[in-house]
């Protein structure tokens, strides 16, 4: 006959599913914030603007040559 789990036993096994539930929530509630909010290059490029680099600081930044 099988040995029986213990209440602690049993305990930990639900912690531990608990855990595991808990982070596949998190990567769904990662993966909602990338549709809710895609970065596009429009977007990029707009913030980049308004944090005050200009197309030539921008190009240069990412090794581009005009």
């Amino acid at each position: 006959m099988a040995a029986r789990r213990t209440v602690e036993q049993r305990v930990a096994l639900i912690d531990e599913k608990i855990e595991k539930k808990k982070s596949e929530i998190e990567a769904l509630e990662k993966q909602k914030y990338k549709l809710l909010h895609p970065v596009t290059m429009k977007t990029v490029m707009d913030k980049a603007k308004t944090s005050g680099l200009t197309a030539e600081e921008i190009a240069e930044k990412l090794g581009i040559e005009l």
